[in-house]
């Protein structure tokens, strides 16, 4: 019991942040006008910024399987989701091609950031934050990937939509910390990234809850419960499980371990449902594969994270 509040009460503060963000857009004092500057602002600056503070010496990242094998744990969970997800989108009742795919990329894509963050920053610490990050590279490398793969787009190719900024940030501090100077970093520069990224996660939190209050507006549950329960099931019952046999059985360090325990409870990204709008596909669709699976989550995200530690053999700090 003491480890599910721990869990629940780490959670709560991520919800009431996506809250307050519907909160402002029903207010009027978040526009939708200002979210274009104030996501850049987001990916482009603050972001950035706590990655620079997360990893810059992080012991953690001395550990090789942090850098190579947590990426690559990354990418092949959201292939690996998305094709067990497409392979059952017949049991959603969607007829619509274009309405399956949408399902397959909403429920096999999991919240890789926001909340798992925050999470791992409460449970264990900064080391596998700055774990999760790298790992976070090889998942955001398979959203555009699968993204481009399952809707087949032909857009601009997909290296040009990997060079951003957070990507940037996260290669800069690892070449620093393996080229060992990151203690050669001025004090100056440090304390400026550590206070500029510590707005990222509220940020973010709260420009996401603003979308979702947005797309309110487009959600109906009639019609549509078949689709959430198949998305529940998949998200939030099958993959999980997968993610759990990987943390026990695939040798790894302690950060990955916990990482990946973290990620095994996630509900599906809420930027899916933005991606859904991009590559032109279904986004009503992605809208209730979000809603469910995150309604759910908060209820599930404790269990899965207290099962997943005592099946890993973890300890939370």
């Amino acid at each position: 019991m003491k480890e599910f509040n721990i869990v629940f009460l780490a959670v709560l503060p991520v919800l009431l942040t996506v809250l307050a963000g519907v909160a402002l857009r029903r207010s009027n004092c978040l526009t939708e006008e200002a979210d274009k500057s104030l996501l850049d602002l987001t990916v482009n600056l603050l972001i950035p910024c706590f990655i620079f503070d997360k990893l810059l010496g992080n012991p953690a990242l001395n550990e090789p399987s942090n850098l190579l094998l947590g990426p690559l744990i990354g990418f092949m969970t959201v292939v690996v989701g998305m094709l067990v997800a497409l392979s059952l989108a017949s049991f959603t009742g969607l007829k619509d091609p274009l309405e399956r795919k949408t399902f397959g990329f909403s429920a096999g894509m999991y919240n890789y950031g926001y909340i798992p963050l925050p999470l791992a920053l409460s449970l264990f610490g900064d080391a596998t934050a700055a774990t999760l990050v790298v790992y976070n590279v090889g998942v955001d490398f398979a959203f555009w990937v699968m993204g481009a793969i399952i809707f087949a787009q032909r857009d601009q190719p997909i290296w040009k939509k990997l060079l951003r900024p957070p990507i940037f940030a996260i290669v800069f501090t690892v070449f620093l910390n393996l080229a060992g100077l990151a203690e050669s970093v001025p004090e100056l520069f440090i304390r400026t990234a550590r206070m500029i990224g510590a707005c990222a996660i509220p940020m973010g939190l709260i420009l996401s809850g603003a979308m979702v209050g947005d797309l309110l507006k487009e959600f109906r549950m009639s019609g549509g419960a078949q689709v959430m329960a198949t998305a529940c099931v998949v998200r939030l019952l099958i993959l999980p499980v997968g993610f759990l046999l990987v943390a026990r059985y695939l040798p790894m360090s302690l950060e990955l371990k916990q990482v990946v325990v973290l990620q095994a409870a996630m509900p599906s990204a809420i930027f899916t449902i933005l991606a859904a709008k991009y590559f032109q596909a279904h986004p009503p669709t992605a809208l209730r594969v979000v809603m469910s699976t995150s309604i759910i989550a908060f209820i599930t995200i404790p269990i899965w994270i207290r099962l997943g530690m005592q099946f890993a053999g973890l300890e939370s700090k």
